[in-house]
């Protein structure tokens, strides 16, 4: 299977990353298990997770996603098959957010404990935090690389400025940099992504790892007006899709592509997202090993230009 570099880091992954982020919350361990195990037989090797997966559970405190893919790790004995991402920097295990030295270093503990791994292969800053200096937050991140518990770093919720701004102060510093940008990126939000973010990616050689790849499920095609999201666990964040005339736009070029080609709407939407420059793996979550078999077939779907060029029409 194609691999696709992360940066400069030296990593490189398979096209299609694992989200961790419904580990412990609406799929339980025996069936992350059997998820992790299909992602890997199918060649697939990214696996993000974050210490902060997954607070927003009532009783949960954070580390419940680590735990258990750790868990995994393991039983399995599959450590060199895959790279393992994991994130600080959110609120979770009783501390607030914050990339500050101490938290960090205190945290990569806890999460090379809940992963029981040695190395975590790319640690991710999760949200930008603006009271720290983009210095403190890099040099303690070097620090982890130089000890060998970390191999790559990477960021995610961060403001362009402030992306920019530790990209060069770890040129000047001469320590390792952010070699990943983890942001919102699909067929419908897209916008930002490639006014603010894309640029810059391909200037410094950043390899995009976008989350919410299917737009919360939107993109998969399974709801086709407000009424389909009642009572799902994301339904508030699904109500977006359903303001305006675009949202219905995007999904009827999905159908149409979709038929065209004798792929499934989940797996055209990702199919788009890979083809697109800078990106090295979009994220996507599965609940269940159908889900699983579905999205992970996108890898193996080369759009042609029309395609490509009616998905582009519909969203623009």
């Amino acid at each position: 299977m194609e691999k696709r570099p992360l940066g400069r880091s030296g990593l490189h992954v398979a096209p299609l990353a694992l989200g961790g982020n419904v580990f412990g919350w609406t799929a339980d361990e025996a069936t992350s298990f059997d998820i992790l195990d299909r992602f890997v037989d199918a060649g697939l090797t990214l696996i993000d997770t974050a210490n902060s997966y997954s607070t927003w559970v009532p009783g949960h405190q954070g580390g419940e996603s680590e735990t258990i893919i750790g868990k995994w790790l393991k039983r399995s004995g599959r450590r060199d098959a895959v790279v393992i991402a994991t994130k600080v920097g959110m609120a979770a295990l009783g501390d607030g957010a914050g990339l500050e030295a101490a938290q960090i270093e205190r945290h990569v503990e806890g999460s090379l404990r809940r992963l029981q791994t040695d190395r975590i292969d790319l640690y991710q800053t999760h949200k930008d935090d603006t009271a720290t200096p983009v210095e403190e937050t890099l040099e303690a991140l070097a620090a982890l690389v130089k000890a060998g518990k970390v191999r790559a770093i990477g960021a995610s919720q961060y403001e362009p400025a402030r992306l920019r701004e530790s990209l060069e102060a770890s040129a000047r510093l001469g320590i390792p940099r952010y070699d990943t940008l983890q942001p919102e990126f699909n067929l419908y939000d897209r916008e930002h992504f490639e006014r603010t973010y894309q640029p810059m990616a391909l200037e410094y050689g950043l390899a995009v790892i976008p989350f919410f790849g299917l737009a919360k499920g939107f993109l998969s095609g399974k709801y086709r007006k407000a009424a389909d999201i009642e009572g799902r666990p994301r339904a508030a964040g699904l109500k977006k899709y359903f303001e305006g005339e675009r949202g219905l736009r995007i999904l009827a070029a999905l159908d149409n592509v979709s038929q065209r080609v004798g792929a499934t709407q989940a797996q055209v939407s990702l199919a788009w997202l890979m083809a697109q420059p800078s990106i090295a793996a979009p994220i996507v979550s599965a609940t269940s090993l159908a889900q699983l078999d579905e999205i992970a077939a996108a890898v193996r779907l080369d759009l042609d230009a029309e395609a490509l060029a009616e998905l582009d029409r519909a969203s623009r």
